[in-house]
């Protein structure tokens, strides 16, 4: 039974097939249209990039937005850069960033840069961002390094800023060093330059120096930039450094002379206390041997080696001894009579 538009829009869709016929067209519709991008397709068209739909219908299988590989191939296209659909493809497919490797070849192609899909797919997979690099290449980047400290020969530290200008070095990106690297290596030769100077003064006069003595480093090598110049932009005088390890030398040294005196201390107190010792012992052996003295008198006694008229004799030899020790040494000074008067 045949049916016009008409008769399908005067239909009752009150009736449960009506709704189910109407949905399924609906879902049938849209699903074609997903699966056939038709208005894709008359896009690349009419802009000059025969892409077939069979050919967008084994995107949508393999996974590949069709939108982004058909606009990449236009904007070629229209910059007189051929592109190849499946290199389009493969590179998505790889995990690379479709539409900004085609906009660094346009880029590049505008500069004069020579460049090709596959070197600008390759650094694109190298984790680089290409288009950035073209942009760079073109209008080149300045870094500003930060404050690198040096010491001059006389001991004044320099604190110096430089601003070094780079462009992108293309055929190095891939493997090349980074702009870490180019800091690290500009610091480098500001110490190098800065330290080489007998004064401080004289780098302040000529901060160029520092600029010709980094440049000739070749500091570039083996970087994915090219140093186009370094700039100091700014020079501070820092710290006495050689002065402060001057006293830091005189105070480990005074440090240590103290320790050896307070060795040498230690050692006369030690030996001092030593001698005292030593003298104890001698007064004790003269004590032990004025002991044996009575022994040996009353031995004499006993053995009738001495009398006792020689015995009286030796106790008047003490005496006399003894009162000769009393007038020798200084008598104790006495009370006067008028203090005795006043405390009686």
């Amino acid at each position: 039974m045949n049916f016009n538009l008409l008769q399908i829009l005067l239909l009752d869709i009150s009736e449960p097939g009506t709704i189910a016929l109407v949905v399924g067209c609906v879902v049938l519709f849209i699903l074609f249209l997903w699966m056939v991008p038709v208005g894709l397709w008359f896009t690349a068209l009419v802009s000059g990039v025969h892409v077939s739909l069979v050919q967008l219908i084994l995107m949508r299988w393999r996974k590949v937005p069709p939108g982004v590989i058909v606009n990449a191939m236009i904007t070629g296209t229209k910059a007189g850069i051929p592109l190849n659909r499946d290199e389009l493809e493969a590179h998505y497919l790889a995990g690379g960033h479709v539409k900004p490797v085609v906009n660094a070849l346009v880029s590049a192609g505008k500069a004069n840069i020579p460049l090709d899909f596959k070197a600008a797919a390759a650094i694109d997979l190298a984790g680089r961002n290409v288009l950035e690099a073209i942009q760079t290449s073109v209008n080149p980047k300045v870094i500003n390094t930060p404050p690198v400290a040096a010491v001059a020969k006389d001991g004044i530290q320099l604190v110096a800023k430089a601003r070094v200008t780079v462009r992108t070095n293309i055929r190095q990106l891939v493997g090349g060093a980074g702009e870490e690297t180019v800091i690290a290596r500009v610091g480098e030769g500001i110490v190098t330059a800065i330290g080489s100077a007998n004064s401080y003064k004289s780098v302040l006069e000529n901060p160029d120096s520092i600029s010709k003595v980094v440049l000739t480093k070749g500091l570039d090598s083996g970087t994915a930039f090219e140093i186009l110049s370094i700039d100091i932009a700014d020079i501070d005088v820092g710290k006495n450094i050689g002065a402060m390890l001057q006293m830091d030398q005189a105070n480990a040294d005074k440090n240590i002379a103290q320790a050896k005196a307070e060795e040498r201390r230690v050692m006369a107190v030690a030996q001092e206390q030593e001698m005292k010792a030593k003298a104890q012992e001698a007064r004790a052996k003269v004590i032990l041997a004025e002991a044996e003295v009575p022994l040996a008198l009353a031995d004499a006694f006993r053995s009738g080696n001495l009398g006792v008229m020689d015995y009286y004799k030796l106790e008047n030899i003490k005496a006399d001894t003894q009162m000769r020790d009393a007038i020798a040494k200084p008598a104790t000074p006495s009370a006067t009579p008028k203090k005795l008067a006043d405390k009686q």
